[in-house]
């Protein structure tokens, strides 16, 4: 993580991958800017677009940067990014710290040509395999573990004659949960971990391709939804198509894809392997309805990702829904302030109330989780100075208790409030009148019956994580 403490309205972001490969040599940099914008909400901090022309001499030509999509590029470096073939990433560190040199996608130089390789996801075997790679020689110029994987598929392909089975020897390596999009010379290579952790897509528009962590960002760049990369399936785009290799994938009983791109980290006109997270977020908002009614005037969400719950929350308890809270778009999703002592300006420079709208009023407010506590507690505060007469927290995940090892910003267990305080405990300390969680039986609603994982809050993991028994893990 950075050295500044990151704070949000809630977790902190995955990152965002975007690949693009125009068969007929039309340069894609433009494309892959569109996609990165639509993936925007994955990830603040640094961003990155690497081209290459395939009908040229190959050379990878790149360009990244800290900031948003729009800080890093413009007119004049887009038109610098000359090539048919290329992959972008918008990035939020979940492991690394927040400088130029983590920023993706990373180009490695090698003896069989160039890689550039996007990555989101976090590997748990990283620190043995990075160790490993450095007592054989290699030598690191980040604290990513993008780059462990990059020199593992560098280091297989000297063994093998095609870069997507040197991908497929890497990913029987690596541990994790990963979408990867890799570009060798002529080929773009999708892959994404056996369980599915992290979602990835395919799209297409004429004789282009393209490949995107999530279906928002095909039609960002007016391009057709092809279908979703499978769980542990490696997809291979030339000139003559799309080739797949299934070897990887685990049976489909064992998938485990992250419950939290549809409760939090996926766009709301996304559609992930099949579900669509708009009607996700409304079952959520239902199932929190019929677990826990309350007599109330109005209920708001917090934006943006509880919005949709929060009208789910309205329709099935016929109280009516409201906008209480206007959100300052040009604030980013995730911000940096030195100190704890900041948190509550913080809020107010990304949030304010509406107070004609909640003055007299019960409210009932749909969030989609509580981590620390803090900035839920300001939100409550900021109702009630507001004239809120009282304010019903229902929150649309269950509580969480084990920290994240996939990529999902969820920190160690002591900085988590539920870990050590009881429902009650946290309603008090947080000024609510009422609180009420996403009941854990409820989650698969939200899945619409895929499997997935949900170690967050029950601990079982669905492979060993560092320092944890997988006995009771993910059935």
């Amino acid at each position: 993580m950075s050295d500044y403490e990151k704070v949000t309205t809630g977790l902190g972001e995955e990152c965002g991958v975007f690949g693009a490969y125009d068969t007929d040599g039309g340069d894609v940099a433009p494309s892959i800017y569109y996609g990165l914008f639509a993936l925007q909400h994955r990830g603040q901090e640094s961003c990155g677009i690497a081209v290459t022309d395939t009908f040229g001499q190959r050379k990878v030509i790149s360009e990244k940067g800290l900031g948003h999509v729009d800080d890093v590029f413009n007119r004049e470096t887009l038109s610098k990014l000359k090539g048919n073939l290329g992959v972008g990433h918008v990035r939020y560190s979940t492991a690394g710290g927040t400088r130029v040199e983590n920023a993706q996608p990373l180009v490695i130089n090698y003896v069989k040509g160039t890689l550039a390789i996007a990555h989101n996801g976090n590997l748990v075997n990283a620190i043995e395999l990075r160790r490993e790679l450095e007592y054989t020689g290699a030598i690191f110029q980040t604290t990513i573990d993008s780059e462990v994987i990059a020199y593992h598929i560098a280091r297989e392909r000297l063994k093998t004659h095609k870069a997507e089975l040197a991908v497929k020897q890497a990913m029987q390596k690596i541990k994790g949960a990963y979408a990867l999009v890799v570009n060798s010379p002529r080929k773009m290579i999708g892959a994404r971990d056996p369980f599915g952790l992290k979602p990835l897509c395919i799209g297409k528009k004429e004789n282009t391709y393209f490949l995107a962590s999530e279906s928002c960002a095909i039609a960002a760049v007016d391009a057709e939804f092809i279908r979703d990369v499978r769980p542990g399936e490696i997809v291979t785009i030339t000139k003559d198509g799309i080739e797949s290799d299934m070897s990887m994938a685990v049976p489909a009983d064992k998938q485990a894809r992250c419950i939290f791109e549809y409760i939090y980290f996926a766009r709301t006109d996304s559609v992930l392997d099949g579900v669509n997270v708009y009607h996700s977020r409304i079952l959520a908002g239902k199932a929190l309805a019929e677990s826990y009614p309350v007599d109330a005037d109005l209920v708001v969400g917090v934006p943006d990702s509880g919005l949709v719950a929060a009208k789910g929350y309205s329709e099935h308890s016929g109280i009516p829904y409201g906008m209480a809270f206007h959100k300052n778009s040009y604030v980013g999703r995730t911000f940096i302030k030195p100190s704890q002592s900041e948190r509550v300006s913080s809020v107010k420079i990304k949030l304010n109330v509406i107070p004609e709208v909640v003055r007299g009023k019960r409210i009932v407010m749909v969030d989609d989780s509580i981590v620390r506590g803090t900035t839920c507690a300001n939100i409550i505060k900021m109702l009630k100075a507001a004239g809120a007469k009282e304010v019903h927290v229902r929150i649309s995940s269950p509580p969480f208790l084990y920290p994240c090892y996939f990529g999902t910003d969820v920190p160690s267990n002591e900085q988590l409030i539920a870990h050590s305080h009881t429902t009650e405990e946290i309603r008090k300390m947080i000024g609510a009148d009422s609180l009420g969680y996403m009941e854990i039986e409820k989650l698969k609603s939200m899945a619409g019956g895929l499997k997935y994982c949900d170690a967050c809050f029950t601990g079982n993991y669905p492979m060993q994580v560092p320092g944890r028994d997988i006995s009771h893990a993910f059935e």
